[in-house]
């Protein structure tokens, strides 16, 4: 079987418990992400979603497993992983376009101080943010604003894995769902590899071309790994009609709501190490439906 662009083999973090001994987080995660894919993990809090993230960044060791991109082994913080967190995480001293000139200096040090404002300037247009927007600083932008420089910087930079830690989770509603449109534009553009962690299972569906699902910790592990049937480019109100997108969305609120429970504290070494593919499509049922009625057609009554 080929490797994966993205490899997580059973990866385990453990850490000490306060009584002398250590809790399992989670055990033995295995799964794969392709080049170019857009996969988010949901998961209560406890099952270890963040830290997963954190060793994917290179910004904490696992206890054990092994995590390969492109081939070479993770370990430490590089240029090749951009991480976007719902804190935004900007340099308050610099403006909007400094924060990314700095970042894509960093990453592209051969380029002309020109190049680099162009290109920069360029991914902030593609968030939404032109004109005098882009020479403020974070204090002078709103919550949503930052959050798009922060977005802007990651995708500028170019890395071959884009993590991005609940990003949308201190913003409302509104500006959400602008940022989420944004980011998928800019992501479909660019055809970078996307892992992301959320707690909106709508959002989920709406972004991501597969969803992992976690058991409750501790010892919780990737159980599912559910195929978004529902063809892009989607839009926020129409995919509600799509006939999967209730059976999707039934199924993840299920998994969360009970059998996330009802997996969790299990060792790991008797079971499969890898998440069960879970494909659900009701366009086949439908188009079984048209088939038959036309081979059938219903009998109409008809007035003389």
């Amino acid at each position: 079987m080929a490797r994966s662009f993205l490899s997580i083999e059973r990866l385990t973090q453990q850490f000490p418990d306060g009584a002398g001994g250590t809790m399992t987080v989670f055990e033995n995660a295995t799964f794969g992400v392709e080049k170019g894919e857009f996969v988010c993990i949901l998961g209560h809090s406890g099952c270890g979603k963040s830290t997963i993230m954190n060793i994917l960044a290179g910004l904490a060791e696992p206890t054990s497993g092994v995590v390969k991109m492109d081939g070479e082994h993770v370990s430490g913080p590089s240029l090749d992983r951009g991480v976007v967190f719902q804190n935004y995480s900007l340099l308050p001293w610099l403006t909007a376009l400094k924060n990314v000139t700095f970042a894509v200096a960093a990453r592209f040090p051969k380029w002309t101080k020109q190049q680099v404002i162009e290109h920069s300037t360029a991914f902030l247009e593609k968030v939404g943010l032109t004109g005098d927007a882009i020479h403020r600083k974070p204090s002078q932008l709103s919550g949503g604003m930052r959050q798009r420089v922060s977005i802007a910087r990651a995708f500028a930079n170019e890395p071959k894995l884009l993590l991005l830690d609940e990003p949308f989770g201190a913003l409302d509603a509104l500006t959400r769902g602008t940022i989420q449109d944004e980011l998928i534009n800019v992501w479909s553009q660019t055809e970078q590899t996307v892992f992301m962690i959320t707690h909106d299972i709508d959002e989920a569906i709406l972004l991501a071309d597969r969803i992992l699902l976690m058991t409750n910790g501790p010892l919780a592990r990737v159980a599912e790994s559910v195929e978004i049937t529902i063809p892009r480019p989607r839009n926020r109100t129409e995919i509600v009609e799509h006939p999967n997108y209730y059976a999707i969305r039934n199924h993840l609120v299920q998994f969360l709501g009970q059998r996330s429970k009802e997996l969790s504290g299990m060792s790991s070494d008797d079971i499969d190490q890898r998440p069960q593919s879970v494909h659900i499509d009701k366009t086949a049922d439908l188009d079984i439906q048209a088939d038959a009625m036309h081979e059938n057609p219903r009998l109409r009554a008809i007035s003389e």
